[in-house]
């Protein structure tokens, strides 16, 4: 449903249309002022929540906390959309974050994306680019993005990390309004820009992306999601309240199809959409993640559309896809609603041997947390849940499961932020500003909101975009990388907990080199756990590539057993815990390095050098 006052107008309103807008506030609110979202008919009052469960900490009584140590560690950010009064639609959407190894040296780093200024409207910000920034391993980054060759002008939407080639270094596909650019991974601190002989076609408005072996080749292909037609010569003019510019809805523009890429080797890629079955100009795209939903042993693609149906693509295995969504039961909401779909992720969050799937959508529609039944069929569970109850007036864009910890079972990180600073004025119960949500799973399936129970800060109200987890201190436990609209990014380090973790990093030799598409089984503490590798996921993010299984109190992992892409299986046991291992396919483990304590003592580490 989209709200009588963000329809579309040739130029400005009428009177007669102004006043009819002063006339309908109780209908604008109820139709929750979704600025580029279908609305959904569930009522806007957040229901009461259960109490939320004390989060675990380290022996001795020591809470665990998230800190913001984004200044201490060297990192200086801030986002541009590039507005400047003509509410364009782009500059709703933020952008995304990256952890990356790009030199490999073991340490994650920092990849933040960034907008720029539309062209004719200069700002002291017009030179804005995207940011690399190098881990110096001892918590400090510094920026390299100069000398890295990734300093180009470009209105950045997201990233997707991958070792393409298999040279044995990440490379990087940086989707952007205009398309998106190849950028080669040198080797030796450097990136080349190979879009132009790549093959790779930059269709405009691309917003996230992963790399996924698709056909099981050894090499990683390329699927990339678009949003919809626009461009600042198309610009809606749309009103919320009669009188001025609003954004207006996606549901005003055309869709765009996701596109798909097949490496063909040597550097070169084939543009495969129509042929595999993906082309679909309803999409609308905006959070894609990969899993395995039908444990077929092949990758399958499922895409969170903005007012239309999702898309779930299961892997015929034969270069074909079939959209199976519908039937499925991920395209809509419980009672038939094509939400406003942004970020998205899967894990066996139950122990199941399944992967389900969290999806992040508009105010006034909540998360949804597709449970995967199997046989193809999946339920959503959010609205008899936590999940939902706490989600259901946040507008959620990077979502995603990680086991912050470190018990066993993934936990959920929901990042908010609405569109517009007026939101408030006519639905006092959203705000711009949101706090983030972290769900703590407490087993059976259910979960609990314990941002309260992290520290103060990171639960402060931000605008927040894309989020990525990875842990850039190597103690064992995630830290989150978080992008806000027009704002700063934020680091956050994850401290205080107690319980042991085994970090694992896969390294194809028949598969591709970054061993994407694998899946991870862990046995401790007498059950097992399952994690995929992938690429994407989240919203205009990427996540380290890097497996973190938390433990319990198990000092070990009694079994691992690891299923390539390529067929081979490889079996480990009795690993120690508190190790960031390393399996090659075939090898076994072929080098470790043991996981600092706990929570660095950041009171003595120096910052920029100083």
């Amino acid at each position: 449903m989209t709200p009588i006052a963000l329809r579309p107008a040739a130029g400005r309103p009428s009177r007669a249309a102004a006043a009819a807008s002063r006339l309908l506030p109780a209908a604008l609110a109820a139709a929750a002022l979704c600025f580029c979202a279908g609305c959904h008919r569930r009522p806007a009052a957040r229901p009461a929540a259960p109490p939320a469960a004390a989060a675990p900490g380290a022996p001795g009584g020591t809470p665990l906390r998230f800190v913001d140590v984004t200044a201490a560690a060297g990192i200086h950010f801030l986002h541009n959309t590039g507005g400047f009064g003509k509410k364009y639609l782009p500059e709703t959407l933020g952008s995304g974050v990256a952890f990356l190894d790009y030199n490999n040296d073991g340490c994650e780093d920092i990849l933040l994306l960034n907008g720029r200024d539309w062209p004719g409207h200069p700002t002291a910000l017009h030179g804005a680019t995207l940011k690399l920034y190098r881990n110096n391993c001892d918590g400090t980054f510094t920026d390299v993005t100069r000398q890295s060759g990734l300093g180009v002008p470009m209105y950045g939407m997201g990233a997707a990390v991958g070792d393409y080639d298999n040279d044995g270094y990440d490379d990087l596909y940086i989707t952007t309004l205009d398309g998106g650019h190849l950028f080669h991974n040198n080797g030796n601190g450097t990136f080349r820009d190979v879009t132009r002989q790549s093959g790779i076609t930059p269709y405009p408005f691309a917003t996230s992306a992963a790399w996924v072996d698709y056909d099981r080749d050894g090499k990683l292909d390329l699927f990339v999601d678009h949003y919809v037609q626009w461009t600042p010569q198309t610009d809606l003019y749309c009103t919320l309240d009669g009188v001025h510019k609003s954004y207006c809805t996606p549901e005003n523009y055309q869709g765009a199809s996701a596109r798909l890429y097949h490496n063909d080797g040597h550097g070169h890629f084939t543009e495969v959409t129509q042929r595999a079955g993906i082309y679909d100009p309803t999409s609308k795209g905006l959070g894609v993640t990969v899993f395995d939903y039908d444990n077929d042993g092949w990758p399958d693609i499922f895409v969170a559309n903005d007012t239309q149906p999702n898309k779930l693509y299961r892997n015929n295995h034969n270069g074909t896809f079939t959209e199976q969504a519908v039937s499925a039961g991920v395209a809509f909401s419980e009672d038939g609603v094509a939400r406003g779909g942004m970020g998205t992720d899967a894990a066996d969050y139950d122990g199941s041997g399944r992967f389900s799937l969290i999806i992040g959508n508009f105010s006034n529609q909540m998360l949804g947390l597709y449970h995967n039944e199997g046989h193809g069929l999946f339920v959503d569970v959010a609205p008899s849940s936590a999940v939902g109850q706490a989600s259901l007036l946040s507008l959620s864009f990077g979502t995603f499961f990680f086991d912050y910890d470190l018990d066993g079972t993934p936990d959920i990180f929901v990042a908010n932020g609405h569109l517009d600073p007026s939101i408030s004025a006519v639905q006092p119960q959203v705000h711009w500003a949101e706090s983030p949500l972290l769900f703590r799973n407490v087993g059976q399936g259910k979960f609990v909101n314990a941002i309260a129970q992290v520290g103060p800060q990171l639960g402060r109200p931000i605008v927040a975009r894309g989020a990525a987890y990875g842990d850039f201190d190597l103690d064992g436990t995630p830290d989150l990388l978080l992008a806000t609209n027009n704002g700063p990014a934020y680091l956050f380090l994850n401290t205080g907990n107690g319980n042991h973790a085994l970090r694992i990093r896969t390294i194809g030799v028949r598969s591709n080199r970054d061993g994407i598409g694998a899946r991870v089984r862990v046995r401790a503490g007498g059950r097992w756990q399952e994690q995929y590798v992938k690429s994407g996921s989240s919203y205009l993010s990427a996540s380290e590539l890097p497996l973190t299984f938390g433990l319990g109190a198990a000092r070990q992992a009694d079994e691992i057993e690891i299923r390539w892409p390529s067929g081979a299986v490889d079996h480990l046991a009795a690993v120690p815990a508190g190790q960031f291992i390393t399996v090659t396919e075939g090898r076994g483990i072929t080098a470790r390095q043991a996981l600092h304590a706990p929570g660095w003592d950041w009171s003595k580490l120096k910052v920029n050098g100083k």
